[in-house]
């Protein structure tokens, strides 16, 4: 160190100082604002990435939040769909049922209403047969008793009889 302070030069330093002076004159004067210009620059930059970034994320958030909006409506929609076309299906089951009901019902009135008819014209049928019948067995029994003066007598006397005990 003394030997710096024994080799020291006034006008070395003066020089040197004068030098760095203008060193620092021309950086200031050329280099210092696009230095700082570029700082700030990138700082800016930096704070409008972020910015971005923020505004992006809170876009997303509220994309997203549609999204689940969306997706609860559409689900509350489907349900609702459901549940009408579940409520037709009855509907609509319940009113075959009824419409198939009535329509047997009526087949069955029908079929009684025939079967009643066809029983009482097949009851006639029967009726008149037996009345044929019955009207030529008493022709016969009366043509053959009344042809038979004995048998006459016995059948009024019968006839008698059962008045008589009646």
């Amino acid at each position: 160190m003394e030997q710096l302070i024994e080799d020291f030069s006034i006008g070395l330093f003066f020089w040197q100082t004068l030098l760095f002076l203008a060193l620092l004159f021309l950086l200031w004067r050329y280099a210092w604002n696009p230095i700082l210009n570029a700082v700030n620059d990138r700082e800016k930059g930096i704070r409008d990435a972020l910015a971005a970034a923020d505004e992006a994320k809170k876009e997303m958030q509220n994309v997203t939040a549609d999204n689940e909006k969306l997706l609860k409506e559409a689900r509350a929609e489907r349900e609702s769909l459901l549940k009408e076309a579940r409520e037709i299906k009855d509907k609509i089951v319940t009113e075959a049922k009824d419409i198939a009901q009535v329509e047997g019902d009526k087949l069955i009135k029908q079929a009684k209403a025939s079967i009643e008819s066809e029983k009482k014209a097949a009851m006639a049928e029967i009726k008149n047969q037996v009345a044929e019948l019955s009207v030529e067995i008493a022709e016969k029994i009366i043509q053959e008793q009344l042809a038979n003066k004995e048998k006459q007598l016995k059948l009024v006397d019968e006839m008698l009889g059962d008045i008589k005990l009646n």
